[in-house]
């Protein structure tokens, strides 16, 4: 294949200064991304590359590769009646209780979502309506702590 022949397929994936940072704000090349519809944008277009191991927006068919400061997804809500959190990509799965843990950035919590993507699943961050949702839903009567959840009692781990 000559020098100046086109490749075949898509062009290696590398940064190109789009961060996604550990309180949910994106920034590029050190500039905060302001625009609402933009963010939006790509919150829901955030991607897993199983193979590559690396995140990813996509965009149509732009596909570019993105820096993350903690995790690449976060939930936004958690609904106790089912245990079910809704993601920043707009998915919506069941909370595995076992997988909380406080963020080593500053103690928010993080659980594990995405084990259809990758066995030992990708970590999410719980934003503040979200998490202030699910310290609603811990009953204060219970010993050891415990999520209720559609009427009946989770045990959380040790946080």
């Amino acid at each position: 294949m000559p020098p100046d022949a086109p490749r075949p397929g898509p062009p290696p994936l590398r940064p190109f200064g789009l961060i996604l940072h550990h309180d949910a704000s994106w920034s590029h090349e050190g500039e905060p991304v302001l625009n609402r519809k933009l963010r939006k944008a790509f919150d829901q277009s955030v991607r897993y590359l199983m193979d590559e191991k690396k995140y990813v927006v996509q965009l149509g068919r732009f596909r570019g590769e993105i820096e993350i400061e903690e995790t690449g997804f976060f939930v936004r809500l958690f609904d106790p009646e089912t245990g079910a959190i809704a993601l920043s990509d707009g998915t919506r799965e069941i909370l595995e209780i076992a997988s909380l843990a406080p963020s080593p950035i500053d103690g928010a919590l993080l659980c594990t979502v995405k084990r259809d993507l990758i066995p030992e699943g990708l970590p999410a961050r719980f934003m503040h309506a979200a998490h202030a949702e699910l310290m609603n839903a811990v009953d204060p009567d219970a010993a050891p702590p415990a999520l209720r959840l559609a009427g009946r009692l989770e045990i959380l781990p040790e946080l």
